[in-house]
């Protein structure tokens, strides 16, 4: 979805549904035009093309439980049922809704594909474990912290739209062929781990900006830098000669550090912030 106020844009050829539920003999079907007003912003659907591409950078599995904020006439959330993925749209639009439930049914993913009317900024989207947008910018940033608060590990993938000043772990062009909104954006939601840890190396005190983090390891009167970088429950990062790398699970951190080219197991606890 667009904001008016960002885009002029042509219409788009739109699926029309033949003999729809809740069409009467003599009315008009339901068929969604790219450019059509809604709460925050106008529709626009997403090219075919760049929704297999976001569903790729995603990484998205049967296992998976997609989200689809703003999810329009409903094509990501199929497409992502189509991977054997549940999916699920939240979308402002009624109309849109109903369609949305139509065609997942036309398309013979009705059971794993689903749809609600909400707003995106209240609706609990928690248990996603890959999240889409088409949206502003404002609007993903007024998103960014509840996608920052998802599960570590979580994928995040948009068409264009940046989120603020969290910058995407990968950027991906459609190519040739292409003539519009062209750029997938992914995110993995970075674990939490700001704060004092303590482990044999020494204290370790972290200040983190989302996958980057940096601070000091401590050991006796001896203090060294330390910069790294998280994705998703991963850790990797240097201090001073040594280069560690591990996994977060919930306040321990645990992997190996290697110094020298020898390697040895390390263990990190919190301590508080």
């Amino acid at each position: 979805m667009l904001k008016p106020r960002f885009f002029v844009l042509p219409l788009l050829v739109s699926v029309v549904l033949s003999g729809a539920a809740g069409s009467a003999p003599g009315q008009t079907e339901y068929v969604p035009k790219s450019g059509q007003p809604g709460k925050d912003v106008v529709w626009v659907g997403n090219p075919e093309p760049m929704v297999q591409k976001m569903l790729d950078m995603a990484g998205v599995v049967p296992s998976d439980y997609v989200f689809d904020l703003g999810s329009g006439d409903g094509r990501n959330v199929i497409a992502a049922a189509k991977r054997g993925a549940r999916a699920h749209g939240i979308e402002y639009d009624p109309d849109l809704v109903q369609y949305s439930k139509q065609l997942a049914a036309k398309e013979g993913v009705g059971a794993r594909a689903t749809f609600e009317r909400g707003d995106v900024f209240v609706a609990d989207f928690s248990k996603a474990t890959v999240v889409i947008l088409f949206l502003t910018p404002e609007m993903n940033i007024r998103l960014r912290p509840k996608l920052l608060s998802l599960k570590a590990g979580t994928r995040v993938v948009a068409n264009t739209f940046a989120i603020g000043d969290w910058n995407p772990d990968q950027i991906a062009n459609l190519g040739s062929g292409c003539e519009k909104f062209c750029t997938a954006r992914l995110w993995v939601v970075p674990a939490k781990i700001a704060g004092r840890w303590t482990m044999a190396q020494g204290q370790l005190t972290l200040k983190q900006v989302y996958q980057s983090f940096s601070g000091s390891l401590k050991n006796g009167k001896v203090t060294v830098p330390v910069s790294g970088r998280v994705r998703g429950a991963g850790v990797n990062f240097r201090a001073g000669k040594t280069e560690f790398a591990g996994r977060v699970d919930g306040n321990v951190i645990e992997g190996y550090a290697r110094t020298a080219g020898v390697d040895s197991k390390f263990r990190a606890t919190f301590v508080g912030k």
